[in-house]
């Protein structure tokens, strides 16, 4: 999936011409919140659940999107959901919710082409929709981690292995 996902980094986000990481030290020492879109992906098929649409699933008695929205809100300058079923429901979340653009057979990386293509910040946060216990400083930490190592990209590590799908990107 590696080399797939740059391809579609590639393809999706940057225009003609255009080199991988544009953004100057600079411009990553000032980077603020209202620079990121969070986008939530919801577009699973939910196998491991029996078919069910895991971002609609209550825990705590809310929804699991809902608990990710209750983090990301407010620490973010955007928010969007990536989904492919069950568009309606998502959109009583009040936000914006974008159908995977490849389909759903690519999984987690056709909704982060769809948040590459329509987020209107220079960064996107990914989050899945199935993570209700994200910290509440997660953003913050993320913007610390960048701007201390002078990175392009973030990605959480939970201490064994990275989870790929909660990454602030470029």
């Amino acid at each position: 999936y590696g080399i797939i996902f740059l391809i579609f980094f590639l393809m999706i986000r940057r225009p003609p011409g255009s080199t991988l990481f544009p953004y100057t030290t600079l411009f990553r020492s000032t980077l603020h919140r209202s620079d990121i879109t969070a986008v939530i992906l919801a577009g699973g098929q939910g196998q491991r659940m029996g078919g069910q649409d895991k971002g609609l699933l209550t825990l705590w008695g809310k929804a699991l999107i809902a608990h990710v929205l209750n983090t990301v809100d407010g620490h973010v300058g955007d928010v969007v959901i990536s989904a492919n079923r069950n568009l309606d429901r998502y959109r009583e979340f009040g936000r914006p919710v974008y159908e995977d653009i490849l389909g759903q057979r690519w999984g987690p990386l056709a909704g982060l082409a769809t948040a590459m293509r329509y987020a209107r910040t220079p960064y996107v946060l990914i989050v899945p929709c199935d993570c209700p216990c994200l910290p509440a400083d997660l953003v913050e930490r993320m913007l610390d981690a960048l701007i201390a190592e002078n990175g392009e990209l973030c990605v959480v590590h939970d201490g064994e292995r990275l989870q790929n799908t909660v990454a602030l990107l470029p």
